[in-house]
């Protein structure tokens, strides 16, 4: 299954002129004006009308470096599919129906900031349109889950961080953030990978956060795969038992 899936990712091509409007494999582009001035790009995945009968949980999902841009594309594509189009799947919508915003961040701008106490500009305005979806849509506000992954994973851990309130759980791959700053998570489910082999971002910054947590009692689930480099979310966001395991979560800490 996950092989076929995979495959399908892998051969997602979207024309240039897709960029700017038009909806692409279930993703509608959007743009929010933030209170704090930021204008945000983003997709959103919205589930079947009659699976929007009931309140449904919403999936955010911050790109590594890769979707940086103001095409509203990147951030869906390339390698960023997986994290994104993992959860749309025909068969992913009938076991667990749920929105996926995928925001894209402009050039220069971060997702995290963990030498401050603040979030950064962008994800304050992405707090803002968490918000603001809640209002527009039947969203379950207990059921907002977080996950990124690289430049995204460092969003993620920062994040939950500083509003873990906002989540019932978090999944951060290939992150780093400040060990310092995640006592505020440690009751908040999470589980992270990381690639032991990983150049980019080191397996260091996975393991020190987890330590951190796991020190104050968090029940943190971590995943390290000795075999692969940077792009972990090609094995971590197949794994057979994390759909199950994250729409089983409900927030807890308020």
């Amino acid at each position: 299954m996950s092989l076929r899936f995979l495959a399908a990712v892998a051969l997602l091509v979207v024309a240039p002129s897709a960029a700017g409007a038009q909806d692409v494999d279930g993703y509608a582009a959007r743009s929010f004006n933030g209170a704090n001035g930021v204008t945000m790009l983003y997709r959103l995945f919205i589930p079947s009308a009659e699976a929007r009968k009931k309140a449904l949980p919403l999936v955010v999902y911050l790109h590594g470096g890769g979707g940086i841009g103001n095409d509203n594309l990147k951030q869906i594509s390339g390698g960023n599919a997986t994290g994104t189009h993992v959860w749309t799947t025909p068969d992913a919508q009938r076991r667990h129906p749920t929105y996926v915003i995928a925001p894209q961040l402009p050039q220069g701008a971060q997702w995290g900031a963990p030498g401050l106490d603040v979030l950064s500009p962008h994800a304050e305005a992405l707090v803002q349109l968490i918000a603001a979806l809640t209002r527009e849509f039947s969203l379950d506000p207990d059921r907002v889950y977080l996950t990124g992954q690289s430049l995204g994973g460092q969003g993620t851990w920062d994040m939950i961080s500083k509003r873990p309130d906002l989540f019932a759980a978090a999944v951060p791959l290939c992150g780093d953030g400040n060990p310092s700053r995640v006592a505020a998570a440690r009751r908040l489910p999470i589980w992270v990978f990381h690639g032991a082999q990983d150049p980019l971002v080191p397996v260091s910054g996975s393991r020190d956060l987890v330590a951190a947590l796991r020190a104050l009692g968090s029940p943190v689930k971590y995943t390290e795969y000795p075999d692969v480099g940077h792009d972990v979310w090609t094995r971590a966001y197949v794994d057979p038992t994390l759909a199950d395991w994250l729409f089983g979560q409900r927030r807890t800490i308020r």
